[in-house]
């Protein structure tokens, strides 16, 4: 099997990440562990739920910034939480088809449910360890690009 990825790019133009997280030491560890992956990956970092929308949108300060091929989105953020973007992505059909994957320390069962009936498409706790979060960042990068298939950026 090729080490090639198969999803949004043939790694001649970096995988475009947004990363919605409010938690500077989460924010730090889960650059850390993309930097040591195998993609070549942009990670823009949003620290609250309307700058995520923001950016989802390309709005304001973020009118330049590329569609993410996937977001990494915490529900426990200020302004506006996860699951609130989540509804907002999902009515949304410019937004509709990003993949979300809810990375989260949160293990309660109605935010796991709320997740994915707001049409999230992974629910992922955070793991506690350093090595346990980038073997789960690697497994991330491992099945969301070269594994899935996911729609061309435009």
């Amino acid at each position: 099997m090729s080490d090639v990825p198969s999803g949004p790019t043939t790694q001649e133009e970096p995988v475009e990440i947004l990363l919605a997280e409010d938690n500077p030491n989460d924010v730090r560890l889960t650059k850390r562990a993309f930097d040591k992956g195998k993609l070549l990956n942009n990670i823009h970092v949003v620290n609250d739920g309307v700058e995520t929308m923001k950016f989802l949108r390309q709005q304001g300060e973020y009118t330049d910034k590329p569609r993410p091929d996937v977001v990494l989105l915490d529900i426990e953020m200020p302004r506006k939480d996860g699951l609130e973007v989540l509804a907002d992505a999902e009515q949304d059909p410019e937004l509709s088809t990003i993949p979300i994957i809810i990375l989260t320390s949160s293990e309660a069962e109605q935010d796991i449910v709320e997740s994915y009936e707001h049409s999230a498409n992974a629910y992922l706790t955070k793991p506690v360890g350093h090595a346990e979060f980038k073997e789960t960042v690697r497994q991330i990068e491992q099945f969301w690009f070269q594994l899935v298939k996911l729609p061309e950026t435009e």
